[in-house]
């Protein structure tokens, strides 16, 4: 569940707070859309013609996507998106400038960080807890190099850092 509400959280960053260039193309007439989506995309029916055409395309994507919600995860939604109005707006940057960054990566990556953070997100809050805690206890400096280091090492040299962490985390 709290994996499916990092999606839901993406998509309604997504939907109203795309930062998209302008586009080619003449976008999504709003004549063209049916009724549920205009139902769902109503606060932007006096601008929607100045939008730009991939603004409306995604907004139309991500009324679709809302219009496939259950209740409780529209719900879980709104509260995501309540609390990320209350986040101090320089945390929102830096939210929406790694979100960027994510979106500049291979495929292959994105999905490996995808498998990643599901694995994180399985472990027991109290595990979780502990990595956390022994990732913050590491020098500043250490941290920063594996940040700027971890995209060229290899597979074997990951698993080290991912070990070192797991075993201080474990006690051992």
């Amino acid at each position: 569940m709290k994996n499916r509400s990092a999606c839901i959280v993406v998509l309604v960053l997504g939907l109203f707070y795309s930062t998209l260039a302008f586009g080619e193309g003449a976008g999504v007439s709003w004549d063209r859309l049916s009724r549920e989506e205009k139902q769902v995309l109503k606060p932007y029916r006096d601008k929607w013609d100045s939008l730009p055409p991939e603004r409306q395309e995604n907004l139309q994507k991500g009324a679709n996507r809302w219009r496939q919600m259950s209740n409780d995860e529209r719900q879980a939604a709104k509260e995501h998106f309540k609390r990320w109005r209350e986040l101090p707006p320089g945390e929102r940057d830096q939210i929406k400038q790694r979100f960027r960054a994510f979106r500049r990566l291979p495929v292959e990556e994105q999905e490996k960080i995808r498998e990643r953070y599901k694995w994180f997100k399985g472990l027991p809050p109290e595990k979780r807890e502990a990595l956390r805690g022994r990732w913050q206890s590491l020098p500043p400096e250490e941290r920063k190099a594996i940040r700027e280091n971890w995209k060229d090492m290899s597979p074997q040299e990951r698993k080290a850092v991912r070990r070192k962490l797991k075993l201080s985390d474990d006690g051992q």
